[in-house]
């Protein structure tokens, strides 16, 4: 999926995240992202393993697995 606008000013992008199994999961994997600089929103859902992030401009994919596995978890890339 490729990233999308869904107001002026933010990016929605979607990405999948393996080795989320519970609600603790999902918030470690969210703080780590939402410490990225221009993210505004975080979303990560651990039952479909996808992690929705809404930014001010399109995130650097590398910095955002470098915040997935900083929370103990893997990138596998675009949902």
């Amino acid at each position: 999926m490729s990233a999308q606008t869904d107001t002026p000013g933010s990016v929605t992008a979607v990405y999948q995240v393996s080795g989320m199994s519970c609600g603790h999961c999902e918030g470690s994997v969210s703080g780590e992202i939402s410490q990225l600089a221009g993210v505004s929103s975080v979303k990560a859902v651990a039952s479909t393993g996808e992690v929705t992030v809404i930014s001010a401009a399109p995130l650097d994919e590398e910095a955002v697995r470098a915040a997935v596995d900083e929370a103990g978890f893997e990138l596998t890339g675009r949902a």
